[in-house]
């Protein structure tokens, strides 16, 4: 089938492209390579260098007539969607409506959608939190990536367009970017590599739940057969505190140094976990990779790279 991705030269959809065209997929990329990188997309691949909020998103719809959509691109900054809240919308709402209208006019079998497991709940009432759990972002970033599901729902019901809106946990592994916001597995490595001292916001107590890129990749090619009109959890369902995350990339390093501890970013919450059962059951899905795997396989990409 074709398949258009959206940022798929990017750290999580880049490996979801070259899994699909492993598997014989005609693959699609839409990305405007703001943070997307060139050398990301598979050379299989069809490179649309275009945001999704153009509107000449229209023509590559028109060109390309994808079957499904697997719709990544969005503006991940949590503490910029604080800051400008305008930015953050315009981005991540008013541009993937773009791309849910136009999957809906060129009738587009499915639409997959990341969304966010640890940003749309807020702070738990308790953990590990399953779909049923209220919905309570603190972040503008919280905010519009749940305005997302909505809309994919109403065009659902308006339109007959199936759907499965998966919900991540922390995401890491090999491209992840070193030089951002979010990604501390890498932005750790990266300091450490390079001789620095990592800051931790806070006391280091502060949880997420992580899981390896591999595993997401699995679960989206699942969710493209699997799961119609399903939102679910996307996670291990383990707390792992930054202090540990911070313990095992030195460790893999042999990185001796403490962290230096600063003050809680807004907007942040300080626990969460995430129930995946629901993905078990109705995707058949289930993260295999565990943590110090994976942050050895992140490193050792890192220090390939030599970044």
């Amino acid at each position: 089938m074709k398949v258009l991705v959206t940022g798929g030269a990017g750290f999580i959809a880049s490996h979801i492209v070259d899994a699909l065209i492993d598997r014989g997929d005609d693959v699609v990329v839409v990305d405007n390579l703001c943070e997307g990188k060139r050398e990301n997309v598979n050379p299989r691949a069809r490179l649309y260098q275009i945001g999704i909020g153009d509107p000449g998103l229209a023509e590559v719809f028109d060109r390309e007539r994808p079957d499904i959509v697997d719709h990544h691109a969005a503006q991940i900054n949590l503490r910029k969607s604080v800051e400008q809240p305008l930015f953050d919308a315009e981005q991540n709402i008013l541009g993937s409506l773009n791309v849910i209208a136009n999957s809906v006019r060129c009738g587009v079998q499915k639409l997959v959608y990341s969304s966010s497991g640890g940003a749309i709940y807020g702070e738990p009432q308790y953990i590990p939190v399953d779909e049923k759990h209220p919905v309570n972002p603190v972040s503008q970033y919280g905010v519009s990536k749940y305005c997302v599901e909505h809309y994919i729902e109403l065009y659902s019901r308006q339109n007959d367009m199936d759907y499965t809106v998966l919900r991540y946990a922390n995401v890491y592994g090999p491209r992840q970017n070193p030089f951002g916001e979010a990604g501390v597995v890498a932005i750790f490595a990266r300091q450490m590599m390079k001789g620095e001292r990592p800051s931790i916001f806070g006391p280091g107590d502060k949880t997420r739940d992580y899981m390896h890129v591999s595993d997401v990749v699995a679960v989206n090619l699942l969710a493209i057969e699997r799961g119609s009109r399903l939102i679910c959890n996307i996670g291990i369902g383990v707390e792992t505190t930054d202090q540990q995350i911070y313990d095992a990339v030195a460790g893999a390093l042999g990185y001796t140094q403490t962290a230096i501890y600063t003050e809680v970013r807004p907007g942040e919450i300080q626990r969460i976990c995430l129930d995946c059962g629901l993905a078990q059951r109705e995707l058949g899905w289930k993260a295999q990779v565990p943590l110090e795997r994976g942050i050895a396989d992140t490193v050792a990409y890192f220090k390939e790279k030599g970044i």
